[in-house]
């Protein structure tokens, strides 16, 4: 099978996947679409040099938690600021639970590294040090950022948090 047929299969059975993570990481749906957009390319850029193509979850979403955090970084850098705005709902809303709109809300309001390792660690339940692979730093770097971002979020949300991070995290 050749490169383009196997990405095409590869891309429809992955994308809403990918893209709800970026999704998580960014809290709006025009710039995951972005962030997707741009790792997919990398990945189909990357795919005729590829040797093992057995781990492209891994892979992928490893293009699009990085993509994000320099997307993030060149923000700095730029004059634009981000508004205040509540993140958009997704089409079926009806299905989404008031709780998990709530903590995406929160999650919204996490610095982007920390936000990174909790999307990996918690919503795609990868330990440690697949973390740290992922984000390309220390096992030291993602404990940390880890205890930096579940305080953020326990500031945000108050006494009910470790309830609800449980509850969302388990039922994901």
């Amino acid at each position: 099978m050749n490169w383009d047929a196997e990405f095409t299969r590869y891309f429809d059975r992955s994308a809403d996947s990918m893209r709800f993570t970026a999704y998580l990481l960014c809290g709006n749906w025009h710039e995951a679409e972005d962030v997707v957009q741009a790792a997919y390319l990398k990945l189909y850029l990357a795919g005729p040099k590829l040797v093992r193509r057995e781990g492209l979850d891994a892979y992928v979403r490893q293009i699009v938690v990085r993509t994000f955090l320099a997307e993030r970084r060149r923000m700095r850098w730029r004059r634009e600021r981000l508004t205040g705005e509540l993140p958009e709902v997704p089409a079926a809303a009806d299905a989404l639970s008031e709780d998990k709109l709530v903590l995406w809300q929160a999650l919204s309001g996490v610095p982007a590294r920390q936000r990174a390792v909790l999307v990996l660690r918690f919503w795609h339940d990868l330990g440690v040090e697949e973390t740290a692979q992922a984000l390309g730093c220390s096992t030291g770097t993602v404990k940390s950022q880890t205890s930096r971002g579940l305080k953020v979020l326990r500031q945000r949300l108050g006494a009910e948090f470790a309830t609800l991070w449980q509850e969302v995290t388990r039922n994901a």
